[in-house]
């Protein structure tokens, strides 16, 4: 009996047929490491109420408002500031906020820190506003000078807007807010003498 054969040697290696260390490494991957987060990314509800500066404008820009709305302690510090590209009209009594290339509004930023704060304003102003990303530009020399927030846009019937300003002090007198005409008249005299 004889025995068989030995196999034939093995074809020489061709170097195009052999996988590169990195296709392999890559192939050792766990399942979802190239479209899956090493961690979860926290989720983003685009509906909430923006947190960070607000330009504010009209009845917001007395600080007494501000606190009875958000139930503050003390009344807040408001920086002064203007936005560009804006204007405003009158809804009845209330200012309205409108797209106006070239235009300039002035006001006041306050600092929301809690998207729950942020839904109050959002409730105070009704859903004729809704809160729109801005530039805003601080008018009082310190830092920083510029800074991306939110402002509420009228967002109703443009139909029922009039050419008009508004005045903080004639509306606080007419709600009968009279402590908070006597402070603003008593920030207005200080600027003067400033």
């Amino acid at each position: 009996m004889s025995t068989p054969p030995p196999p034939p040697p093995p074809p020489p290696e061709d170097p195009r047929s052999k996988i590169s260390p990195f296709v392999l490494k890559l192939r050792s991957a766990p399942p979802g490491y190239f479209y899956e987060a090493p961690e979860p990314s926290p989720v983003v509800d685009l509906l909430d109420a923006p947190t960070g500066p607000y330009f504010l404008y009209g009845t917001l820009t007395d600080p007494s408002m501000i606190s009875e709305i958000l139930g503050l302690d003390e009344e807040p510090t408001l920086r002064p500031a203007s936005i560009m590209g804006y204007q405003c009209k009158l809804w009845g009594q209330y200012p309205a906020l409108l797209d106006a290339p070239g235009s300039v509004v002035e006001g006041a930023v306050y600092h929301v820190h809690s998207v729950e704060d942020g839904e109050k304003l959002a409730a105070y102003e009704t859903k004729t506003y809704r809160a729109d990303p801005c530039i805003i530009r601080y008018t009082d020399g310190q830092e920083p000078r510029r800074e991306y927030g939110s402002t509420f846009k009228f967002v109703g019937n443009q139909r029922d807007l009039t050419e008009g300003e508004f005045d903080l002090r004639v509306w606080l007198t007419r709600m009968g807010r009279h402590a908070a005409v006597e402070k603003l008249d008593a920030a207005r005299r200080i600027a003067v003498l400033e």
